[in-house]
């Protein structure tokens, strides 16, 4: 029989993504109070601009934990850590340019948790890195913040030694550092609003689940299978419970074949549960990931090419947006569950 349970490599990467959502909730908690004792315009823009940036990337994590699958808390010394840091930067002791350059060194750590969590997704298995894609995002945009306060914490540092401004030129090398980074990443920055919509977000799962399916056709190691099919169950078994609580009834009106897409996930759901029952280094295990992999992609052909047309005639952007708030919103209660089963 396959195990479902989550390996160690998975929830440890689990475990970094929470803690960076953690830190995130600080991060804006951070720019707020900042903006609240500012007096000076141009730096209260910054820390606004920065605001919004993290509130939206705060969103893209949200999404990125749910997307990866694998539910976890924060460790125990990343919350002291946060909740000491968050005491200090309420009260007085701190001046205000120890408490950007606290703020600074938060988001150099937001950054390398980033990229380390890249760094493991590309040892780990390709189905990770599918599902932290929207990661990219939140990656340069904490650089881009780290160069900002960079100018920031001069004309703060500058001001509380000797009363004075420094040059003007600060500004201008923070845009130039920002506009070389730029050039570097390229086409990293992807995102410009918190939300997917529902089509954009069902379709990751549906490419995630491609990718799984890849990395069990080209391995025979009976413990890759047993780790690729244990994804691929939870996957699949929290994509279709939530469509159907959440997409399937609000489609219905409009969309004439939805009881067929009801019927093949019955159908898939049954598949899931013989080939969960099999061990991976039997002859048959992967005969029967095939069977599943084309029931499978015979759904995702009919919700893309089909459904998806019906949902965008019938839906503006914004309910699109919401519905997928909904789906994200069950499949973590879900996964939730499942964790608790396991």
């Amino acid at each position: 029989m396959v195990a479902t349970l989550q390996d160690t490599k998975r929830q440890a990467i689990a475990t970094k993504l929470a803690d960076m959502k953690a830190l995130q909730n600080l991060l804006i908690a951070n720019e707020q109070l900042f903006i609240n004792s500012c007096n000076d315009s141009e730096l209260c823009d910054r820390f606004r601009d920065m605001l919004e940036d993290d509130r939206k990337n705060l969103g893209v994590l949200e999404t990125v934990i749910v997307q990866y699958g694998v539910q976890s808390e924060p460790k125990e010394t990343t919350t002291k850590m946060i909740e000491a840091v968050h005491k200090l930067m309420k009260g007085s002791e701190l001046t205000m340019f120890e408490k950007v350059g606290q703020h600074e060194l938060l988001k150099h750590q937001q950054t390398m948790a980033g990229l380390l969590v890249h760094k493991a997704a590309q040892v780990v298995g390709a189905d990770i890195e599918a599902a932290i894609t929207p990661l990219n995002t939140v990656n340069f945009e904490n650089r881009a913040h780290q160069e900002q306060l960079k100018g920031v914490l001069e004309v703060l540092g500058v001001r509380e030694l000797t009363g004075k401004d420094p040059d003007q030129g600060v500004w201008a090398r923070v845009q130039d550092a920002m506009a070389a980074m730029s050039g570097i990443i390229g086409g990293a920055v992807t995102r410009t609003k918190e939300e997917m919509n529902i089509a954009e977000i069902i379709t990751m799962d549906h490419r995630k689940v491609d990718t799984i399916f890849m990395e069990i056709e080209k391995t025979e190691d009976p413990q890759k299978l047993q780790e690729f099919f244990g994804q691929l169950y939870k996957d699949l078994s929290v994509h279709a419970e939530a469509e159907e609580q959440i997409v399937y009834p609000a489609v219905r009106s409009y969309y004439t074949d939805t009881q067929e897409l009801y019927d093949e996930q019955a159908e898939m759901k049954q598949m899931l549960a013989k080939i969960k029952a099999m061990s991976p280094s039997s002859a048959d295990f992967k005969a029967q990931i095939k069977l599943l992999k084309t029931a499978v992609q015979d759904h995702v052909k009919q919700e893309e090419g089909d459904m998806f047309p019906q949902i965008r005639r019938n839906l503006s952007e914004a309910q699109m947006e919401q519905m997928a708030t909904k789906f994200k919103a069950a499949k973590s209660t879900i996964q939730q569950e499942m964790a608790k089963m396991s």
